[in-house]
């Protein structure tokens, strides 16, 4: 999985100098963060409710549409998978998996 997130990031950057009137990509990053964070939200949202109605093929096909959206946001913002991946391997390292962060930091 990391490299096609890797090909897919580094296709989204080719992208970024495209005319937006021939890129869907071009065009999304024109019209900056706000709008790419939304179109992740809606994404996220999308994967969740076919989840709740156990429809497979419905979350791998919105799981790949967040995953474009959010490296678009990634590319806008100027973060690498590979920042990402470190967080992850990070996380793993203090907490012997790669979890999301308790609310409170863990004692040293």
């Amino acid at each position: 999985m990391t490299d096609d997130l890797l090909r897919l990031y580094a296709a989204i950057l080719d992208r970024q100098q495209m005319d937006p009137a021939h890129s869907k990509t071009a065009r999304l990053i024109a019209a900056g963060p706000k709008k790419i964070a939304k179109k992740v939200g809606e994404e996220a949202v999308e994967v969740a409710l076919d989840a709740m109605n156990e429809d497979r093929q419905g979350v791998i096909n919105e799981s790949a549409d967040l995953l474009y959206n959010l490296s678009v946001l990634w590319a806008t913002l100027n973060i690498h998978p590979d920042d990402v991946f470190a967080e992850i391997r990070r996380r793993e390292a203090l907490y012997g998996i790669a979890e999301k962060l308790p609310k409170t930091a863990p004692e040293r």
